[in-house]
């Protein structure tokens, strides 16, 4: 089994790019697109979030009227934790390794270039096309922050970022709130003068007690991830530092559980006597868009013409797509058939990465007025 997708999958998932390493896999980018005659260029923004890479940019001038388009996908993948393999079993490519296999967000990488091609190659019309390959989404969207959207002509786009079978299409997510919260008690020796000690420990154990974790309602989340503290095994910590976020559509209820997790670390930290400090940082902002927009219209009319019933849904997670429409863009985060993403049993059908080079090509036929 072998086809141009399938082939350009199987070398970008074989190499390790996780977040701040996607040097080689730029490069390979770089190279499909110049051997495509055109001529990508990168920006600074590797500097900018200590990366090997910036973010990729090209553009393909328009040969017919009607509604340029964007395509945006991430070059990083989460860390894995051994070597990538990647095998095709029964039109199933999977990691060899017990790790991940990247198709987080390779899949959709090798979908655009190859849809590119088969735009120059065949000569196709278009009203304009442009991509953008992003590093260091999986810890921030950190790449596609640092990008400069004033350089896109097109101001509707796509990612396809989306772990679930292809005709979904993702009408919104969440914005999300980190909570850094460091615990400072009073050390004491641990088996001799207990009493003189603060566990800056036990209140943060206290205060996590008191949260409400994990799904709130249909709309809200939130996690407790990171917990650092201590010095000795004989010494009363007098510090920790407790790592979480929260997550949710709706802005009102995203205030109301991160002031609900301070309320829960000021009540331990006074009842241990420690003192804490906290530092909130926003990580992205919601968006929700109708059916009836001109961004999802287009995407369901191409679904259609592919032969996907498109189905309409609420993501819990957040993509580059956050990022562009917090902008004033509109992007729209498509599924593209990724299964158990970040993790060993991670992988994706072939006909799924041959599916989403039509609906790209769809997508910019739809797109044209002509």
């Amino acid at each position: 089994m072998s086809s141009e997708v399938l082939d350009l999958f199987l070398e970008l998932a074989a190499v390790a790019s996780p977040p701040g390493e996607e040097r080689e896999v730029a490069d390979i980018v770089v190279r499909y697109l110049r051997d495509c005659g055109l001529e990508p260029d990168e920006d600074g923004a590797g500097a900018e979030v200590d990366a090997t890479a910036g973010n990729l940019y090209v553009r393909l001038e328009a040969t017919a009227p009607g509604e340029p388009l964007f395509l945006c996908a991430h070059l990083d993948t989460v860390p894995p934790t051994d070597a990538i393999e990647p095998v095709v079993e029964e039109g199933i490519v999977r990691n060899a390794r017990p790790t991940i296999l990247g198709g987080d967000n390779k899949a959709a990488v090798a979908a655009m270039l190859d849809a590119t091609r088969r735009v120059l190659a065949e000569n196709r019309r278009h009203a304009g096309i442009e991509l953008v390959f992003t590093p260091k989404e999986e810890v921030g969207l950190l790449g596609a922050y640092a990008f400069d959207h004033r350089r896109l002509h097109a101001r509707t786009g796509y990612v396809y970022d989306q772990a679930a079978a292809i005709g979904e299409i993702v009408l919104g997510a969440p914005s999300s709130q980190q909570l850094e919260y460091r615990f400072h008690g009073r050390a004491a020796h641990a088996g001799m003068y207990p009493e003189e000690g603060r566990s800056a420990i036990a209140a943060a154990a206290r205060a996590i007690a008191e949260m409400q974790l994990g799904r709130i309602d249909d709309e809200t989340t939130a996690n407790v991830g990171e917990i650092r503290g201590g010095t000795a095994p004989n010494i009363v910590p007098e510090w920790c530092t407790v790592i979480g976020e929260a997550r949710s559509h709706d802005e009102r209820k995203l205030a109301g559980i991160v002031q609900a997790m301070q309320d829960a670390v000021t009540f331990a930290a006074g009842v241990a006597e420690c003192e804490v400090e906290t530092q909130t940082r926003r990580s992205y902002r919601a968006y929700r868009f109708r059916r009836d927009d001109t961004v999802v219209a287009i995407a369901a009319d191409a679904l259609a013409r592919c032969g996907f019933e498109p189905t309409y849904g609420l993501s819990g997670g957040a993509a580059d797509a956050n990022v562009f429409n917090e902008r004033g863009l509109a992007c729209v985060n498509l599924a593209n058939g990724m299964a158990e993403i970040h993790t060993p049993d991670e992988h994706i059908a072939v006909a799924d990465l041959e599916a989403m080079v039509e609906v790209t090509l769809a997508l910019l036929d739809t797109a044209r007025a002509d």
